[in-house]
């Protein structure tokens, strides 16, 4: 593909968004010329060992550029100098706005952004424009796309997006985008569902991917239970502590380690400290780099992800691919990525009784486990892994810009 890629989110590198580092880093290896730009500067808290640390320095950060007044003032005078693609950028601006004088208000300053990064990629020679997670730095995406006549496309992840899609205005973003690649047979149905007929053969497969390689994926493994996620009411962590509190009347050796924050935290520790039962067994870890969770799960009994709503968890996958056994909620796309019984289980969201009983089962059963912890392994080489995956979306990058034809729904696999 000639040209430079732009990738664009709302904040890059980002401790909790590694799969998005990882995907910019396979296609990079895989020959593609990738910049990567952010809306917002990650704060330092987010920033976990020396790779994302690199990627933030050669990282374009559009808002603190439309902060600067000379460099807002010289995009605005370039965009102006075409006042056919400026004028339907700024009326897109207005006509996909959320209803009131703050929605208003919002996508004006989301126009003002677009302009800037349009402007910086036109300064850049971008060919193509990539937008992940489809909110707000989509809409950013949409509207630079409009401005500079650079074709976009983006990574439909979920869940929280299909919570308020006419707010995001999804409908509008698949409609303009010159594909979506969606992360699950899931997402990809919650698309349909807000588009129109004609839109459904541009929406393609591709899942988020890791690197098995980086993980020992030695099955077995008798350490802590391990739960690895941002601290949010999301996440379910209350039903996980309620149920760790009965694993421990008949499990009193059951650790759990919290490998990661968010605006929870602070109750929940509360919460834990409260309850005897749980405050010897429970650890708040923080955010850790990639590297410090693989050597967690290298010595974890299993992972727990009790999820009141999920795209494809990315922590399921790592742990797959440390040979550990996962549990998780039947939401969103998991059942695509776990299969139950084979390589975990899976239970009802918001059930610690079923839980529990699923946690204590693993418990007893370590010759389970470590059979569980070999098909996820399978699972995840075969299905996830980074570099593949990279490659189909390289055949998207790539078709879409050429005359080829469209992709099959899955790229690099033939529809039957």
């Amino acid at each position: 593909m000639k040209g430079k890629i732009a990738y664009l989110t709302g904040e890059y590198p980002r401790a909790t968004d590694t799969f998005i580092q990882r995907e910019v880093a396979a296609l990079r290896e895989l020959g593609f010329r990738i910049e990567t730009f952010s809306i917002r500067r990650t704060g330092a808290e987010h920033i976990v060992g020396p790779e994302q640390k690199a990627e933030q320095d050669r990282t374009f950060h559009v808002l603190q550029a439309t902060a600067n007044p000379l460099r807002s003032l010289r995009a605005q005078a370039w965009a102006i100098r075409r006042p056919g693609r400026y004028l339907s950028a700024l009326t897109l601006a207005w006509k996909t706005a959320p209803k009131g004088l703050r929605g208003r208000a919002y996508n004006l300053i989301y126009f003002a952004e677009a302009v800037t990064l349009a402007h910086e990629m036109k300064a850049r020679g971008i060919f193509h424009l990539h937008n992940h997670i489809a909110k707000s730095s989509c809409t950013v995406a949409m509207l630079a796309s409009e401005v500079s006549g650079i074709p976009f496309s983006f990574t439909l992840h979920g869940p929280d997006i299909f919570f308020e899609p006419h707010h995001w205005r999804l409908d509008a973003k698949i409609e303009r985008a010159s594909f979506v690649a969606c992360i699950s047979d899931f997402c990809r149905s919650q698309a349909m569902l807000f588009s129109e007929r004609a839109q459904w053969d541009k929406l393609h497969i591709i899942h988020c991917g890791i690197d098995p390689s980086r993980y020992d994926g030695t099955p077995g493994g008798d350490g802590p239970i391990l739960f690895v996620g941002r601290l949010a009411s999301v996440k379910g962590i209350p039903v996980l502590l309620d149920a760790m509190a009965r694993v421990r009347k008949s499990r009193p050796e059951a650790r759990l380690v919290l490998i990661g924050d968010g605006p929870e935290r602070p109750g929940i520790e509360a919460a834990v400290r409260a309850n005897p039962e749980l405050a010897p067994a429970v650890t708040f870890a923080g955010y850790q780099s990639q590297d410090e969770v693989a050597r967690h799960l290298a010595s974890a009994s299993m992972l727990v992800l009790p999820s009141f709503a999920e795209g494809v968890p990315v922590v399921l996958m790592e742990a797959m691919a440390a040979g550990k056994p996962v549990i998780a909620t039947q939401v969103g796309g998991v059942a695509e990525l776990v299969q139950d019984g084979v390589s975990g289980k899976l239970v009802p969201a918001g059930d610690d009784r079923a839980l529990d009983a699923a946690i204590t089962g693993l418990l007893a059963d370590p010759k389970g486990r470590a059979r569980m912890g070999e098909a996820g392994r399978e699972t995840v080489r075969t299905n996830f892994n980074a570099m593949d995956e990279a490659a189909r979306l390289g055949i998207l990058f790539v078709s879409y810009q050429t005359d080829q034809p469209r992709p099959a729904k899955r790229p690099g696999h033939v529809d039957p």
